[in-house]
C-alpha cells in the first residue's frame, strides 16, 4: 500500500523530492492533486515510511 508523505507546493518542488528520494534508493510516486493549484502528492511504499520521513527532513531542512 502506498502512502502520502509530503504534499508539494509545486510540480517543481515535487521533481526535487522525488528525484534526491529515487537517488537515496526509495520507490516514489508523485501525482498531482488538484490541477488548479498545481500540488502534488508524493507517496512512498508504507513499509519504508519513517525511513523516508527521516530522509525527506533532511531534504526539506538541511
Amino acid at each position: 500500500m502506498w502512502t502520502v508523505i509530503y504534499i508539494a507546493p509545486t510540480a517543481k518542488v515535487a521533481e526535487m523530492i522525488q528525484r534526491k528520494l529515487t537517488e537515496e534508493g526509495f520507490l516514489i510516486k508523485c501525482r498531482p492533486i488538484n490541477m488548479s493549484k498545481q500540488q502534488f502528492e508524493i507517496l512512498v511504499p508504507s513499509g519504508e515510511l519513517e525511513e523516508v520521513q527521516e530522509v525527506l527532513n533532511l531534504i526539506l531542512h538541511p
